[in-house]
């Protein structure tokens, strides 16, 4: 039986969040508009670019919240290249979770509001890229919650829903996933707390990612 663990990327597998201020900070300033605060950027992570800054900019015009997409890009990848070899760090104990889901037979993949340059890349940097059989970005689908790029990934691992799982650590994951037909497990470490991922369909919570390979077939044997 084909399987599929799905995960977000930024606040589930990398913990990305001074890089994304750092760079919306500069954004901003770049067109001399005020940074909205770091909890309200922190909220948004996992959104694409063009919703978070709609969130985040909500009485904007349309052609300066273009501007603040682009001044995002450049200022992030600036940031990357100044980081050189050093990427947004893996959160503690995911690259052994995700060995043991390939051991134990699981495909795995990851649905992001990232570009698939700037996702590629993080992969790369860490050397793990063919562990993903699937790879859904922002470039070509619209933003989490919408299903799509979980039910694009589906498609190309040919599993059905109801033996596919998403991880991530915000409520538009958990939103997603249910919308996908698929279970749902938030993640105790990134940028959502408990109430608002369970609120948002979240099945169970994992409080490390060493917890992950066995809550996620704890979860599946649930639903099968």
């Amino acid at each position: 039986m084909l399987r599929l663990a799905l995960f977000d990327c930024d606040g589930t597998l990398v913990d990305s969040e001074h890089a994304i201020v750092a760079a919306m900070d500069d954004a901003f300033a770049a067109l001399h508009l005020p940074a909205p605060p770091q909890n309200m950027v922190r909220a948004n992570i996992g959104l694409s670019l063009q919703s978070a800054l709609r969130a985040l900019t909500p009485a904007l015009d349309d052609d300066v919240r273009a501007q603040l997409v682009e001044a995002y890009r450049v200022a992030y990848f600036q940031h990357r290249n100044a980081a050189a070899d050093a990427p947004e760090p893996l959160f503690d104990g995911v690259r052994d979770a995700l060995d043991k889901l390939r051991a134990a037979g699981w495909q795995l993949g990851v649905a992001t509001g990232k570009s698939m340059r700037g996702l590629t890349r993080l992969l790369d940097a860490h050397g793990i890229s063919d562990y993903f059989a699937t790879l859904q970005t922002a470039d070509n689908h619209p933003s989490k919650p919408d299903p799509a790029m979980a039910l694009a990934a589906l498609d190309q691992c040919l599993v059905e829903p109801d033996h596919g799982v998403m991880i991530g650590d915000t409520s538009f994951d958990m939103g997603c996933a249910r919308s996908a037909g698929m279970a749902a497990i938030g993640v105790g470490w990134g940028y959502h707390n408990a109430d608002a991922l369970r609120a948002a369909g979240a099945m169970a919570i994992a409080d490390s990612p060493a917890d992950l390979p066995q809550l996620i077939n704890e979860i599946m044997c649930q639903r099968t």
